[in-house]
């Protein structure tokens, strides 16, 4: 709000020097009080889970941030039973607009959820076609049978989510090589 304001008088004209100073040090002041803040919410996470965060980290694609963010809005992945509720939490998972035989829409994803956190995982998706091998694989796939790249970009924000829950539930370092028991050769 303060850099809009900022902005604004910079652009409207000849701003009063004592306004745009004024509002430049409580800028200074609150992105300050912010990093302390951000600080103390790693130290107390760190101290309750450690584990989680570090084996969240070790899955290409997420990084500092998204993996705090995840342990916190999720509460360390106790909030959740399924990963597919916490992707339903996300707003992540696909809905269908229909209404009977003549009103058909076209399947989105429901953006009812937490808006900060798609974001995150959407911005986590970029690295994660890179890096990690299963997001890669899903991400050229889709495309590949002529789908968007958004909506491919998606399934990969999906696909690392899942990732995530399994990883924080089990406890376990993310493996590229693992492949599950439910897997037939």
């Amino acid at each position: 709000m303060l850099k809009n304001k900022i902005h604004g008088e910079l652009v409207l004209g000849t701003p009063s020097k004592a306004v745009v100073s004024s509002l430049k040090q409580s800028l200074k002041y609150l992105e300050k009080q912010m990093k302390s803040l951000e600080d103390k919410l790693l130290i107390l996470v760190k101290q309750e889970h450690q584990e989680v965060l570090i084996s969240l980290k070790s899955i290409p694609g997420i990084g500092d941030k998204t993996a705090l963010m995840l342990v916190v809005l999720t509460d360390g992945f106790d909030r959740f039973t399924s990963a597919k509720e916490l992707c339903s939490y996300a707003g992540l998972t696909p809905i269908i607009r229909q209404s009977g035989s003549s009103v058909k829409g076209r399947p989105r994803i429901s953006k009812i959820g937490n808006q900060k956190l798609r974001n995150l995982l959407f911005m986590c998706s970029f690295n994660a076609c890179k890096y990690n091998k299963a997001c890669k694989a899903l991400y050229d796939r889709i495309v590949a049978k002529g789908k968007s790249k958004k909506l491919a970009l998606i399934a990969v924000c999906n696909k690392l989510l899942k990732q995530a829950f399994a990883i924080a539930k089990s406890g376990l370092i993310y493996d590229n090589n693992y492949k599950s028991t439910l897997v037939q050769n």
